[in-house]
């Protein structure tokens, strides 16, 4: 444990798939069967409001059918063991799921923000999401409607808590990549950083992905299992 006290680990959506939670760019993906353009962008949702609702609306819906696995217990498991020994866990992810907190993590950097939170464009006002959205919601905070939309972040918006990722990674003793492809930026760039500040890294996956190069460390196979395995060493 003391050659490991403060841990970055980047989670991407090979964590949650094992939950039931559909992937996006896999075959068979989310976006094999959605036009990213019309549901996922800024101008998607200027051009038709009501149809994105209802896009993340079910997913919203779904979150209700899924539950964390052994991989985000496990993490939730390296996080209370570091935080006991003086150390710390800070946990990046892509995911918009809520499987995390709910396996039991606390220190988390939702980068592309969090389906279960609606955000009001009147007033700036980030929430609680527990129901439909629709152009209708009115915001809790300021009253005004039709400027509700998901708390996530768009294609062609900017990631969230970007600083403070590069502030961890900064400070790391490892860098670990959990089921992630390796092909979107900016989170794809995150163990480039880290190597280049002699970070070592583990990556995580069910198959090596675009940047496995990069990393010093690798163990491949479901997301439950190396993860958990993973995990117990780190304990030991």
């Amino acid at each position: 444990m003391a050659r490991h006290e403060n841990i970055v680990v980047l989670t991407g959506a090979g964590i949650s798939a094992e939950s039931g939670v559909a992937t996006f760019r896999d075959a068979g993906g989310v976006w094999a069967q959605y036009d990213y353009r019309e549901v996922a962008t800024p101008e998607g949702f200027a051009a038709n409001p009501a149809l994105v609702h209802a896009f993340y609306n079910a997913r919203r819906r779904g979150l209700g059918a899924v539950q964390p696995n052994a991989a985000h217990r496990a993490l939730a498991a390296l996080e209370r063991g570091l935080g006991e020994k003086g150390g710390r866990l800070t946990l990046i992810t892509q995911n918009v799921d809520d499987l995390h907190e709910r396996a039991g993590s606390k220190n988390i950097l939702h980068m592309h923000g969090e389906l279960s939170k609606a955000e009001c464009a009147h007033c700036g006002d980030i929430g609680a999401a527990r129901g439909d959205l629709s152009v209708e919601t009115a915001c809790n905070a300021c009253g005004r409607a039709g400027g509700m939309r998901p708390h996530v972040v768009w294609f062609g918006e900017i990631p969230r808590f970007m600083d403070e990722a590069m502030d961890a990674i900064m400070t790391a003793d490892l860098f670990v990549s959990v089921g992630t492809s390796g092909s979107v930026y900016p989170a794809a760039g995150f163990v480039g950083e880290a190597r280049a500040l002699g970070v070592p890294a583990t990556e995580l996956n069910l198959e090596p992905s675009e940047n496995a190069y990069l990393f010093t460390d690798s163990r491949y196979g479901p997301a439950t299992q190396v993860v958990a395995s993973w995990v117990r060493e780190m304990l030991a």
